[in-house]
């Protein structure tokens, strides 16, 4: 007998959304308009090679019994019953609401085993919900986007991770897949006639994509299947991306948009420079982009064949890269050309490596251990004759590595000390060149 699993969550946080994901088909009508689900839906959900019952449900709501709205919720309280696990579900752009809160605090009250859910996390404007959700005391919410498919293979890890009695229905014959790493999302942008395409063609071994010397060839970003070394590989080749004051055509507008969406749904990027016009003004406002979708980032010095004073200008990139990019310390550039393949073969080891400390996931025990060691050697400052307490640190989430400080008084420590941090959490865990984001909260010890 397979497990049963419950979606639940208020209205309009994407139930229905992930229900159809996770049955593969369009069984429960989606909206934006709240309530829209009102009876219980069930179907056959299958993620990797689990396989269960899915119960889509009405949105929570505190309204009296008697009510329509409170007859609905009903349903779903009959629905937390019958189910072994509850997905209960928020949406992370809107944050933690007091419904939110409410019914958490009941679901703390069973035995059912609960997977938190953060929904529509495509963004970068998710994060601060993600961190209320600590609030909620059910342990770390699990970042997704139902609607595009982003962080299944998370709430995979979540529901095979839980002490149930009955797992018969993880089909064991298929337990290798669980090995087989998902395609790494890799795309390319630049500047227009930097040469993105020619180095896709490169790394290809075809000539794939349409090149020429006239820049904006490329209109549409197209995504290519690739194995690398046995590796799954969707390679993304860009339209380049001018300075939005020379941007006039409709046509070429909507190029961008479509590189840009290319980017949210990267985990990789390339940022392709020309060795012969070397970090631009755009190019900084692409990086800058890159970071803050919180993406990896490479910079790939391409033309350089016919580079003029290899060895100065090198030094010359990597210097402003350290002034104008000092949230990705240490991003690996690497020199090639497109052209004639030269350096090319130091291009996807790099993004690999890059890739796993993107996804790299530090211990509690760890990072505590560093934080005690950071704060005695430089303690954080006095303020109001009271020495402020870092209390305690945790790794909400990787992709990118994302880490929550404990703190009294948070909003009072300076930005100088929680750079001084960052620099340090870096340097110790070796997490250069990726983006990383430490931030502060002022509450007690969760795990307390």
């Amino acid at each position: 007998m397979s497990l049963t699993i419950a979606i639940i969550g208020r209205p309009n946080v994407g139930k229905s959304t992930l229900f159809n994901r996770l049955t593969g088909k369009q069984h429960a009508i989606v909206d934006d308009i709240p309530g829209v689900t009102r009876d219980r839906r069930e179907g056959e959900g299958r993620i990797g090679d689990f396989k269960f019952r899915l119960i889509d449900t009405a949105g929570l709501d505190e309204a009296p019994a008697e009510h329509l709205a409170g007859r609905m919720r009903e349903q779903t309280e009959r629905a937390v019953i019958e189910s072994d696990i509850i997905i209960f579900m928020f949406d992370a752009r809107t944050g933690v609401t007091p419904i939110d809160t409410h019914f958490a605090q009941w679901l703390r009250k069973r035995d059912t085993p609960v997977v938190l859910i953060a929904n529509k996390c495509e963004g970068k404007s998710s994060e601060a919900g993600r961190i209320e959700a600590f609030s909620l005391g059910l342990k770390e919410p699990v970042a997704v986007s139902a609607a595009h498919g982003l962080g299944m293979a998370d709430l995979y890890e979540a529901l095979l991770s839980l002490d149930l009695p009955n797992k018969s229905a993880v089909d064991t014959n298929n337990l290798s897949q669980r090995n087989t790493p998902p395609p790494l999302m890799f795309a390319i942008i630049g500047r227009p006639n930097v040469g993105k395409s020619s180095l896709v063609n490169q790394l290809l071994g075809e000539d794939r994509m349409l090149t020429g010397s006239e820049a904006g060839i490329t209109r549409d970003a197209i995504t290519v299947p690739w194995i690398w070394e046995g590796r799954d590989v969707r390679l993304v080749d860009t339209a380049g991306i001018r300075r939005r004051g020379k941007v006039e055509k409709k046509l070429e507008i909507l190029s961008i948009q479509d590189s840009r969406r290319a980017v949210q749904f990267a985990e990789v990027v390339a940022l392709i420079l020309d060795s012969t016009a070397l970090l631009e003004r755009q190019d900084l406002t692409l990086a800058r982009q890159v970071i803050e979708e919180g993406r990896a980032l490479i910079i790939v010095v391409n033309k350089w064949d016919i580079a003029k004073d290899r060895k100065a200008s090198l030094r010359s990139l990597h210097d402003r890269l350290k002034t104008s990019l000092p949230q990705v310390r240490g991003v690996p550039v690497i020199t090639c050309s497109a052209k004639t393949g030269e350096g090319l073969g130091r291009l996807m080891p790099a993004v690999f490596d890059l890739h796993n400390q993107w996804n790299r996931r530090i211990s509690t025990a760890k990072l505590n251990r560093w934080l005690l060691d950071v704060t005695e050697a430089h303690p954080p400052p006095v303020i109001a004759g009271r020495r402020l307490k870092l209390r305690y640190i945790t790794q909400s989430k990787s992709r990118p590595p994302t880490f929550i400080i404990f703190s009294t008084r948070a909003k009072m420590l300076s930005d100088t000390y929680l750079r001084y941090l960052a620099n340090c959490l870096r340097e110790h865990f070796d997490l250069w060149g990726t983006p990383l984001r430490l931030l502060l909260r002022q509450q007690d010890n969760p795990y307390a």
